[in-house]
This record gives structure tokens, sequence and C-alpha cells, in this order.
């Protein structure tokens, strides 16, 4: 994988730097905007891992936007510890949805364990579309990453 004059050898195929940051902004955009329904729109009350992860996505919006507009690649310098960390906070209240035997609870909104809402017939939780939110937005950041060097 290479960056030349503004673009990301993937797999062989040539991908613009904007167009990835673009989709990294959407995906930041899109979980920070479903946060605020889920809280705002349902009436959902966070917990304090909701709370983190917020924490560490919602400025992804205005970092990635930023750097989609000047096509800056070496963003993931700033946004990569974002969205690792969130990464990881969102995968331990997965585990702890998935497990509640292993423990932890929240004092805001509930125990963590608590499931508040449900997709595709419980597949899919609150936690666990902010993992996948994170986790689509470390592996644009990774590829950016792998580009510069």
């Amino acid at each position: 994988m290479s960056t030349t004059h503004g673009r990301l050898g993937v797999l062989g195929r040539s991908v613009p730097v904007r167009t990835l940051l673009a989709l990294t902004t959407l995906v930041a955009t899109v979980a920070t905007a479903g946060s605020l329904y889920f809280s705002l729109g349902l009436g959902l009350v966070p917990c304090e891992l909701c709370w983190y992860q917020r924490i560490l996505m919602y400025p992804l919006v205005v970092i990635l936007g930023v750097a989609s507009l000047d096509e800056r690649a070496t963003v993931y310098r700033t946004a990569l510890p974002l969205s690792l960390f969130g990464l990881v906070v969102a995968g331990y209240h997965t585990i702890l949805q998935i497990s509640p035997s292993v423990g932890g609870t929240c004092s805001v909104g509930g125990g963590c364990t608590s499931i508040q809402y449900t997709l595709l017939g419980g597949l899919l939780t609150i936690p666990r579309l902010s993992l996948v939110a994170f986790t689509l937005i470390s592996v644009g950041l990774v590829a950016l990453l792998v580009g510069d060097r």
C-alpha cells in the first residue's frame, strides 16, 4: 500500500485519499446521529460506557471531516488513538452484554449489561453498532497509516 498523488494503493486498486476520509467521516457522522437519536429521539438513557464511546466518537466527525476537506492523510495520527480506544471500550461493553457474569456496572443510566435496543432480531445492540463503527473507522485509518509509510 502506498500513497501517490492523493491516492492509496489498496489491494491492487487505487483509492483516492479524500474518498477514504469521506467514508470514515460518514461512518462517524452516522454513529453520532444514531447515538443522538437513541437518547433524544427514543428517550434511552446512555450508560457510563456509552458516554465514553460518545466522547470518543463525536470529535471524529470534525477531525475526519476537516481532514477530508484538506485531503490530509496524516490525520491518522490524531484520529487513530480515539478510534482504537473507542474500539476497546465498545468491545468491552459488548463482552459485558454477551456475558453479564464478567461483571461491570455503571452508575449512569443503569447497568452496562442491560440491552435497551436491538436490531436484526437481537443481533445488533447499541454497543455492537458502536463496535462496528469504530472498527470501520479504524480500518480506514490504518489504511492511511500503512499508505503513509
